[in-house]
């Protein structure tokens, strides 16, 4: 949890343009408790089971609009535990809230230059655009673009929580 003050602000300015964690590109789930999956359901919250018959929230979030949850108050734990590593550097005094916007900056800008190499995404492909390159048989090009992307995402943003 960041400090109260300046760097809650900044750190919450760089969630509100980012949405990374929640769009899909950066995990396909987020884990749920239990006790949690009434409520994500209850707010029409797209809960799936996974292989090992745990629940959890599917991403792209159905709570996501633009880059903004709008299930904020009732999101559940794992959301609330999870800070990415440019969260962390930021809260942490390492960058500042001008250079962590230009890190989000670029990754949306490299996520869409690997949607703008993808086939068009059939009915049944996910939202996320890096859910969708990784199920589909890219050319060379398309292959590396989706790789440095990937590459950039890791660096500055999954750090050790990389779920592939």
């Amino acid at each position: 949890m960041s400090p109260p003050g300046e760097g809650s602000a900044a750190v919450s300015t760089l969630c509100q343009h980012c949405g990374l964690c929640c769009d899909g590109n950066l995990f396909d789930h987020v884990p749920l408790r239990d006790a949690e999956v009434d409520t994500m359901r209850r707010l029409s919250l797209t809960v799936v089971t996974r292989k090992d018959g745990s629940a959890a929230l599917a991403q792209h979030c159905d709570a996501l609009k633009g880059r903004v949850c709008t299930a904020y108050a009732e999101r559940p734990e794992g959301c609330r535990r999870y800070h990415c590593a440019l969260f962390s550097a930021l809260a942490e005094g390492e960058v500042s809230l001008n250079e962590a916007l230009s890190v989000v900056g670029e990754a949306h800008a490299r996520i869409q230059a690997v949607e703008a190499v993808l086939p068009t995404p059939r009915a049944d492909a996910p939202r996320a655009v890096l859910q969708r390159a990784r199920q589909e048989d890219l050319p060379t090009q398309a292959r590396d673009t989706w790789t440095r992307a990937e590459d950039w995402l890791d660096r500055h943003f999954r750090g050790r929580q990389r779920h592939r």
